[in-house]
């Protein structure tokens, strides 16, 4: 065993023995050991940041393909007038490139926002006569994919093998369980598991990074590794769990404490009482005793963090002011609604902002966080209907968000982090090809956007799909999609996952062992590592 993987058992040895009887010894000696062979030797700072759009995003709509043949099927079953210009159905289909927006359309008309945006590509051969764009309100998306800060990563989802539309079709074959179902996809994107999994990707390179966290604390080092390895402003979920790691959820804009700065009502001695009243118990009893931990814990956690937040109001990621700042006022963290034309709040964007902030708190506290990831959420893509005019508010969103990021990042108070954080959208599901009238059901695979200063950006990693019109019986011809023409995905979760960790400095071999990518072992080798990123 060389120094460093010595050290690093050591390390991880001294923050499981903080888990006491809780923890399983097989787990515990088992994740020692691979603890102990990590390849990244935790050299600089990374972060890797998910963002979840709830609730199925339309990915036929967010990257699409352009050349002329899938462009007609796209037409096809997304502006029916194309077909039969007797249909008089609403048109889902955006508008080709170079249209302008007509601000005197209806919100609910593609005419609205104008035409597609064109992105380049390196011209790979899987991609050969293939173009693409990108949805009309992913403006700042659409630059920063081309000066090489963002990419796109084609027809991702859930996988157990590879599997052909042949293999959709016989029952005999497995597929993920429980398909086109909200929470359990989610988790199924987030665990490998469907609703119920305890443990998420994210939770469990936690478990095995987490030795390399708060370097230069002696006394907190435990709750700093267990607790602040896996954070999110927002609710927790399953992908920041592990086994040892537990997510640590702060408020959108601030650190939940009791009181305020160590006082309720102003008087430090009703909040000692109250300490007191909360952590304390008479009672011997494990369940007693292991309540009294949890609180002190919690308690000791916010006294680290909120003292040393950086406050909202402060560049780069605020506008100072004078009064009491107020995220919802902060002209920085507003869009523009291209439903309404006004610039509102955007809630993914003040996510991000806690997450900056969260990032910054590591080098105000000295904290000594080398491995972290943060999650944050955004709902509304389920769009069953009023596809055009919802969709594209969410779209505006996720642009907003991403280039506000992007930015904060680029002008952190420690120094430029671009190249430290990694961020990228993640959804249950895409949608289906078809329109229902007004929208699109749940379907399956769908488009990833991956932006940061190590990701090789300006292309479209894994195999764009083949479009294709049904026929009489509605059956769709190409090889990529099925029912409805949901895409089945050419890209599985596993490979995502497995690129990501191995930038993150999860070793090779952990991907396929300790349950961290239970799946991985079913592609072939070659294909693990995407090239997104530069590791």
């Amino acid at each position: 065993m060389t120094q460093h993987a010595r050290r690093a058992f050591l390390r991880h040895a001294a923050a499981l023995s903080s888990l006491g009887v809780a923890a399983p010894l097989g787990l515990t000696l088992g994740t020692m050991t691979r603890a102990a062979a990590q390849s990244s030797g935790n050299s600089g700072y990374r972060a890797l940041v998910c963002i979840f759009l709830y609730g199925g995003n339309d990915a036929f709509n967010t990257v699409l393909a352009t050349d002329s043949d899938s462009w007609s099927h796209y037409l096809n079953h997304r502006d029916p007038s194309a077909r039969n210009s007797a249909d008089g159905s609403t048109p889902i289909a955006l508008r080709e490139a170079g249209i302008h927006p007509n601000p005197a359309a209806s919100a609910d008309s593609p005419d609205r926002l104008g035409g597609v945006l064109p992105i380049s590509h390196a011209g790979r051969s899987v991609h050969t006569g293939r173009s693409f764009a990108l949805h009309p309100a992913l403006k700042e998306t659409q630059n920063l994919y081309q000066t090489g800060h963002a990419a796109v990563l084609a027809n991702v989802g859930p996988l157990l093998a590879p599997t052909t539309k042949a293999d959709w079709a016989n029952a005999r074959i497995a597929k993920p369980s429980k398909l086109f179902s909200h929470n359990d996809q989610q988790s199924m994107w987030q665990s490998f598991g469907p609703e119920g999994t305890q443990a998420g990707w994210a939770g469990r390179m936690g478990d095995l990074l987490m030795a390399g966290n708060g370097q230069g604390n002696s006394d907190d080092v435990h709750l700093i590794r267990r607790y602040f390895t896996c954070m999110t402003p927002t609710n927790a979920a399953v992908w920041l769990s592990g086994h040892m790691v537990m997510p640590y959820q702060s408020g959108s804009s601030r650190v939940l404490t009791l009181g305020n700065g160590s006082q309720i009502y102003g008087n430090r001695g009703v909040y000692a009482a109250a300490e007191a009243f909360l952590s304390a118990t008479g009672r011997q009893d494990m369940m007693a005793q292991d309540h009294e931990q949890v609180v002190q814990r919690a308690l000791r956690a916010s006294g680290l963090l909120a003292p040393n937040l950086p406050s909202g109001g402060l560049g780069p990621w605020g506008t100072p002011t004078a009064n009491n700042y107020d995220p919802n006022t902060d002209d920085l963290l507003r869009y523009l609604s291209p439903t309404t034309q006004t610039r509102r709040t955007n809630p993914l964007a003040v996510q991000l902002q806690m997450v900056a902030r969260l990032i910054d708190t590591n080098r105000v506290a000295g904290l000594g966080m080398q491995r972290q990831f943060f999650m944050v959420g955004l709902g509304g893509f389920d769009t069953h209907d009023s596809q055009v005019r919802d969709h594209a508010e969410r779209m505006a969103q996720l642009d907003h968000a991403l280039k506000y990021f992007h930015t904060v990042l680029g002008s952190m108070p420690g120094g430029d982090m671009r190249s430290s954080v990694t961020t990228f959208t993640a959804s249950e599901f895409g949608r289906t090809f078809t329109s229902n009238g007004d929208g699109t059901d749940h379907g399956w695979g769908g488009h990833q956007l991956i932006m940061g200063g190590a990701v090789q950006g300006g292309e479209v990693y894994g195999t764009f799909p083949q479009y294709s019109t049904a026929n009489a019986q509605r059956v769709f011809g190409s090889p990529d999609q099925i029912d409805n023409g949901s895409l089945l995905p050419t890209t599985s979760v596993d490979q995502v996952a497995y690129t990501l960790g191995r930038w993150m400095g999860v070793s090779a071999s952990d991907m396929s062992t300790y349950a961290l990518l239970p799946n991985i072992g079913n592609f072939n080798s070659s294909t693990h590592d995407l090239g997104f990123m530069r590791i």
